[in-house]
């Protein structure tokens, strides 16, 4: 459901000093009643700090009775983004004002130094406020996040781990000897073979056999790659 706010008037005011003026506290109150519905929604105790930047100040904007702020389609309210403002009684025009997101609450920061491809275990780590919003996929809470992945970059002390930085660690890398392994209907197949690829486990990697013929699995824990008939 569309929030509208109170109307605005900036009859008396020109350029973007004036509107900006007239604007800034009901689109910073916009800004926080929509930031604070997407932090309901990763369901934890948090708080919020929003701040409402200038618009350019060359911009001219013509005389209007009510402003309208809104979300852009495709705008998210998290770290540094922007928010719409419109003219809705009195001119007919349409600018994006930059705005500053910031969420902190409880997450997993790293209790010492933790390397790249390091599979990470609970002792090292502790929760700790932050800010969510530092990172665009944000920050990992629950240690469910970190189950079974590994760092794909080193973390300091109190640094809280990004989402984007973990993945799923390799189950073969590139140049590994694997096992290749197939059933079909009435035949097996186990050859040894070269892996041309690294991949992790559920994904296809293509693999060199023993008598020179590429062949493509989906490779598996223990360095092996099935092969799918």
């Amino acid at each position: 459901m569309k929030r509208f706010l109170p109307a605005v008037c900036l009859c008396l005011l020109s350029g973007a000093a004036g509107a900006q003026a007239a604007a800034h506290e009901p689109v910073r109150q916009f800004v926080q009643r929509e930031a604070a519905a997407v932090a309901a929604q990763l369901g934890a105790s948090v708080r919020l700090e929003v701040a409402v930047g200038a618009l350019p100040s060359g911009m001219q904007l013509a005389p209007c009775a009510r402003i309208e702020p809104f979300v852009p389609s495709g705008v998210r309210l998290w770290g540094r983004t922007h928010v719409g403002m419109r003219c809705m009684e009195g001119a007919n025009w349409s600018v994006l004002v930059p705005v500053t997101v910031k969420i902190f609450g409880p997450a997993l920061v790293a209790a010492r130094p933790l390397a790249a491809l390091q599979t990470i275990a609970p002792d090292d780590l502790r929760i700790a406020e932050v800010e969510w919003t530092r990172e665009a996929q944000g920050v990992a809470t629950d240690p469910a996040q970190i189950d079974h992945r590994v760092l794909t970059r080193p973390l300091g002390v109190g640094q809280p781990v990004p989402l984007a930085a973990l993945r799923a660690p390799l189950a073969v890398g590139q140049g590994d000897p694997v096992k290749v392994l197939g059933q079909g209907r009435g035949f097996t197949i186990q050859t040894d073979g070269i892996a041309l690829a690294a991949a992790q486990e559920g994904q296809p990697v293509r693999v060199r056999t023993e008598s020179g013929r590429i062949l493509t699995g989906i490779a598996r824990a223990g360095r092996s790659v099935e092969l799918q008939f």
